[in-house]
């Protein structure tokens, strides 16, 4: 039976497709971690107090990227290229999400609206990350090899998910709340347009590597074209609504430190 779970232990128990997998996974992570270091450095004089909170969230993210290449390493392999097709961070900058890499790299400080736009950003994308990481939670929380960095991560996605919620709810308190809506819908609906392409390359690279029956192939893209069809018709919903959270000041903290997992 083709299941969720039996999908992510055909592509944990083989050598090529698991570090893959863990490559795409590190190479997002990395990329976020520099996005976020960038953007505490260039956070407005009035915004001074948030930046600590977009420092933990990129200490975060890198953090994530030394687990995920310490899984591979573990095995005894080295992490592989991206291929280009599944780079999802940088698919959702090439596409106008968020905030460009060419004003990131640059040394003049962000602008109010663009705190709003990194963080409209954030909630929409941190939405995805928590549910994928709750999805491999469920099933691999005891998982031998990879039990220990999913809790990990997963406790740090649903922290930053907290964050993006509260820090856009005071924006919005303050007079953004039509720029914010307007930004979320936006990232939303882009999103999920990034995420079935991505999806479907990762599917497809997994397929080539563990020689998937054609049967197989074109059901896994059938399913994700029908997640995509149920996101693009209400699904995206999620994404954009705002409530004040259970976790209060969630990145307030310094970030802890990373387990050894090699």
């Amino acid at each position: 039976m083709l299941s969720a779970k039996s999908l992510f232990q055909e592509i944990l128990d083989d050598d090529e497709s698991f570090r893959l997998f863990c490559s795409i996974a590190a190479s997002g992570e990395a990329q976020g971690g520099w996005e976020n270091a960038r953007i505490a450095a260039l956070v407005p004089e009035s915004e001074r107090e948030l930046a600590p909170k977009i420092t933990r969230h990129g200490a975060d993210e890198d953090k994530h990227g030394r687990i995920f290449n310490a899984l591979i390493r573990k095995r005894g392999l080295e992490p592989v290229p991206v291929p280009p097709d599944t780079d999802y961070t940088m698919l959702l900058e090439k596409h106008g999400i968020g905030l460009a890499h060419e004003k990131l790299r640059s040394d003049r400080p962000l602008t109010v609206r663009d705190i709003v736009t990194y963080l409209a950003h954030s909630r929409v994308t941190e939405q995805r990350a928590s549910e994928q990481m709750e999805l491999l939670r469920k099933h691999f929380a005891d998982h031998p090899d990879v039990g220990r960095a999913v809790k990990v991560i997963s406790n740090d996605e649903n922290n930053h998910l907290a964050y993006c919620h509260e820090e856009l709810l005071r924006f919005a308190h303050v007079g953004h709340g039509r720029a914010i809506q307007k930004t979320l819908r936006e990232c939303a609906l882009a999103e999920i347009r990034i995420y079935r392409d991505v999806s479907l390359a990762v599917m497809a690279h997994m397929g080539r590597i563990l020689d998937w029956p054609k049967a197989k192939s074109a059901v896994l893209a059938a399913v994700i074209h029908a997640v995509y069809a149920w996101e693009r018709f209400a699904g995206w919903r999620r994404m954009v609504s705002l409530e004040m959270p259970q976790r209060r000041n969630a990145l307030g903290g310094p970030a802890a430190p990373a387990p050894e997992y090699a």
